[in-house]
């Protein structure tokens, strides 16, 4: 590939400033420029001269180099930089597809994400279309392409320990907030920030192939819970987007565990998006790619997530042998834990029983359902105040489907006082479920009363969230 760029322009004083800033020579931005080049399968040839002509004529080399430039100057400012910035042309991607690139490419893989993580609080998608289809050449490279060779980077800013627990912890902090009050919560939210004002510069840092592994690895975590986070709030073309890019740093990471989480939350998306059918291959494939090497609860929570598609499509055979299975690990699990990651604790015999009932009254099964629920150990509103609550509304649907009104209006009070406190438009649209099913007792003035306090939480939560 040659080196030819397009007509000079003026002087660029904005490179001549953050080249200065970088503390880099033009020698040294030259070199790492064709490192990156040479990264991406390209061969260049710039010298201290072509930086030259870039500050002083202003002249701008071919793509992709405007993109090397600036991760150049990103590893030693430590910051993310958008070619844009130092004065050049950035790539154009249509904002319909930004974020949804899974490439095979490293290098590639990490600029794709940092674009999207760099610009989506600026962008209008997320309030856009989700697509399942969007997922194919995501799950199929998962699936099918050997992980990535090599994670180590040689970059300016020495990426340690510290740093790995840091991303570590931003990601378990906004689980845990995620889990009590939704994803709408300030705390929850807050992670695509970290994003990318921590993830990214560490990401254009130095580091191992051993640092690099677990880099990517926890980048692809708190990708995942910042696509939970905006799932949970509705905004699924958002939430698909974050789930390519955790997908893709969970390969740059080597780690199927990591990526079998990602695909199983990709899964239960595509179920409640309408799309049980995909959502049972996303599954199985999540299960099948790491068997053999992740831990026994992760795959558990794979079959769960199985289990839910086939209900979705009423099959109940499947669904329960799916659901046997899912059991069966947890078993193994809790009496041999080993070396399991801590974010997968959250999936608890509790959860798997609070998901049984749903899965039963999916398949139009409430005495099914109703013997999950006493095998369900209660769970803490103080911890999982949206997991109680949506707990609730499935137990209140349920005895619908069973003709006991009291019992539903019981759960259904329960629901609406503890989601009241939640901001999640998932929970708002499982309210609105019990007050669909609730409409042949509409002339109740207890179902009347319920009605009305439904509506009140779910206009609350909606004008918190918005």
């Amino acid at each position: 590939m040659g080196v030819r760029v397009h007509q000079a322009r003026a002087a660029n004083h904005a490179l001549a400033q953050l080249i200065e800033a970088a503390g880099m020579s033009h020698h040294a931005l030259a070199r790492r420029v064709n490192d990156l080049a040479e990264q991406s399968g390209l061969v260049l040839s710039y010298t201290h001269t072509s930086v030259a002509n870039w500050v002083r004529r202003g002249m701008i080399p071919r793509q992709p180099t405007p993109a090397f430039i600036a991760q150049a100057l990103a590893e030693g400012l430590g910051r993310p930089v958008a070619p844009a910035e130092v004065g050049m042309p950035e790539i154009r991607t249509s904002p319909d597809q930004l974020g949804l690139d899974f490439p095979r490419d490293t290098s590639e893989a990490v600029r794709t994400a940092t674009r999207f993580w760099s610009t989506v609080h600026r962008r209008t998608f997320i309030t856009g279309a989700f697509a399942v289809s969007a997922y194919n050449t995501p799950v199929t490279r998962w699936l099918a392409v050997p992980a990535d060779p090599q994670a180590a980077h040689t970059g300016t800013r020495r990426v340690g320990r510290q740093d790995l627990e840091g991303l570590w912890a931003a990601s378990a902090e906004a689980q845990r907030w995620d889990s009590k009050y939704g994803g709408g919560t300030r705390k929850a939210s807050r992670v695509a920030g970290f994003l990318r004002d921590q993830a990214i510069p560490l990401l254009h840092g130095h580091y191992t192939d051993a640092v690099g592994k677990e880099l990517f690895a926890g980048t692809a975590e708190l990708a995942r819970v910042a696509g939970w986070s905006a799932l949970d709030m509705g905004h699924h073309a958002l939430a698909q987007r974050h789930f390519i890019q955790a997908l893709r740093m969970a390969k740059a990471g080597r780690s199927l565990e990591t990526g079998c989480h990602v695909l199983t939350n990709m899964s239960l998306q595509a179920s409640l998006r309408g799309y049980p059918s995909e959502a049972v291959d996303m599954a199985q494939g999540a299960y099948d790619r790491a068997r053999h090497q992740a831990a026994p609860r992760v795959l558990a929570f794979a079959k769960l997530a199985e289990s839910r598609a086939h209900a979705r499509l009423g099959d109940a055979r499947s669904a329960a042998a799916a659901l046997a299975t899912s059991e069966q690990l947890l078993e193994r699990a809790d009496t041999d834990p080993g070396d399991e990651p801590a974010w997968i604790s959250y999936y608890t015999p509790a959860r798997m029983a609070a998901d049984a009932v749903e899965i039963h009254r999916d398949l139009g099964l409430p005495a099914a359902a109703l013997r999950w629920n006493r095998r369900a150990t209660p769970m803490s509103t103080s911890d999982f105040t949206r997991s109680v609550g949506l707990r609730m509304t499935v137990l209140a649907t349920t005895h619908l489907n069973n003709r006991d009104l009291d019992q539903a209006l019981a759960h259904g009070q329960r629901a609406v006082t503890i989601l009241s406190h939640v901001r999640s438009a998932r929970a708002t649209d499982y309210l609105t479920d019990v007050v669909r099913a609730m409409a042949p007792w509409q002339r109740d003035h207890r179902v009347a009363e319920l009605t009305r306090l439904a509506h009140q939480a779910i206009t609350l939560s909606r004008t918190a969230a918005s």
